[in-house]
């Protein structure tokens, strides 16, 4: 009896066994194929790319419908390029990254979802998305794509090579002459061995001192209320922007490094240095930089035209957008982890980790940003920033096509005003060749008559 027990008890484990060992095995492969896969493509480096990944694994483990799978695609260019050539194919992202200067050639495209579906589906609240990205990624009063990787520029000044010069920072909100009476003081004060400050060549620049002075550079109101037929780069904002940049690098107080990645790293290196006491550059950059020097740091707002109340600067960036060849299904679940990346946790993580700018109002509540306000004051003058601001025709950016081609055009004009040029003469060539070329696009594209 106690063999023929033993025998039953031992087959009974075994067979307990065969099934334990058939559920792990088979259950577990049945459970993740019930998932629906949802392709992302991303252009973060770095440690926003490692912060991405890190919100991409914490959404997958949240729930149980989807599997957000991210996958770097190379630059803002390359993956624009890659979503209009694969899209209708199987090898196309459910989701992906868009940045800010192909808007208009996204939603031109008719390649994608506008987020406006899903928002109105599930009454999703955007009040607490700022209104300024908000704006710069609508169109006819619907949003086309969610704003996520966004920064502004910002002035950047080594407030303790300030003070061991003898210099008074800027002020919060400067005009032009503040900062040329700033940057002539350190000039003159270090016996020439600090230049004062610098802008780089940069088109996003040109563009951003017309948004802060109310003009807009395409017509239409910058293509949100009509596809722009023209450009006006030679406006009087502009052609006083220009001069104020050229007295100033003719007298030295103003150096010129150029345009490109090695002029913004050639800058930067010297600011880092004590050879350069201010610039313009991105609020993401602001991470970077308070990490490579012992020097305090300070923020100011974007300057702007004396005598002009500042109107405030648009945003840059990427925004995320949804592929509209996928299944009702793919494209619920793109929708669902924007849903995640955009809450107020979430946001306040991203703009620690990253140095762009939570999007989400409540951020500003949560413990990572308040840690990092107190430890770098000078971390929350971009959001104030950005809070402050109103959207209008002028700051919610460029929605036109071409804005490529517009950027290499005010480029080449900028650097002939640095080396010289008469200041009209620059930018009415930029505006007669960028004119010149929106009149072919319009017509290969069917815009015009």
């Amino acid at each position: 009896m106690k063999q023929q027990a033993v025998k039953f008890f031992s087959r009974l484990l075994l067979a307990f066994s065969c099934l334990f060992l058939f559920a792990t095995t088979f259950a577990r492969p049945v459970h993740a194929a019930e998932r629906t896969k949802i392709v992302f493509w991303h252009e973060m480096t770095g440690p926003a790319k490692e912060q991405l990944v890190k919100f991409c694994n914490e959404f997958n483990k949240s729930q149980g419908k989807y599997t957000v799978v991210p996958e770097f695609e190379g630059d803002y260019n390359q993956v624009v390029q890659k979503v209009l050539n694969t899209h209708g194919t199987d090898t196309s992202p459910a989701l992906f990254q868009s940045m800010d200067i192909s808007t208009a050639q996204m939603h031109y495209s008719n390649y994608t979802t506008p987020v406006q579906k899903f928002i109105d589906e599930d009454h999703y609240d955007m009040s607490k998305i700022s209104p300024m990205a908000r704006a710069f990624y609508s169109k006819d009063g619907k949003q086309i794509s969610m704003p996520f990787n966004s920064s502004q520029p910002v002035l950047y000044y080594n407030a303790t090579l300030l003070k061991k010069l003898g210099v008074a920072a800027p002020p919060k909100d400067p005009s032009y002459s503040d900062l040329t009476k700033t940057a002539e003081a350190i000039y003159q004060k270090s016996h020439h061995k600090v230049h004062g400050m610098s802008v780089e060549i940069y088109g996003w620049f040109f563009e951003q001192f017309l948004a802060n002075a109310n003009v807009c550079i395409a017509n239409n109101n910058d293509g949100h209320s009509g596809v722009p037929t023209k450009v006006s780069f030679n406006n009087p904002a502009a052609v006083k922007t220009m001069q104020w940049l050229q007295k100033n690098i003719k007298s030295g107080a103003f150096m010129n490094y150029g345009a490109g990645s090695n002029a913004e790293t050639n800058e930067q290196a010297a600011f880092l240095s004590g050879k350069l006491g201010m610039f313009l550059q991105s609020s993401g950059s602001i991470t970077q930089l308070t990490t490579g020097t012992k020097d305090k740091i300070g923020v100011c707002y974007y300057p702007h035209l004396d005598g002009q109340k500042a109107n405030g600067v648009a945003i840059g960036g990427a925004s995320l957008w949804i592929s509209n060849d996928k299944s009702a299904k793919v494209q619920r679940g793109a929708w669902e982890f924007i849903k995640y990346l955009m809450t107020a946790k979430s946001q306040a993580r991203w703009q620690s980790a990253t140095g762009y700018l939570a999007l989400n109002s409540d951020s500003q509540k949560e413990p990572v940003l308040k840690k990092l306000y107190k430890k770098n004051p000078a971390a929350k003058v971009a959001s104030e920033q950005l809070q402050r601001t109103k959207p209008n025709k002028a700051n919610s950016g460029i929605f036109m096509q071409n804005l490529v081609q517009a950027r290499l055009l005010e480029q080449t004009a900028m650097e002939q005003i640095y080396g010289g040029t008469d200041v009209q003469t620059a930018l009415t060539n930029a505006q007669k060749s960028m004119n010149s070329y929106i009149q072919q696009s319009n017509q290969a594209n069917g815009f015009s008559k």
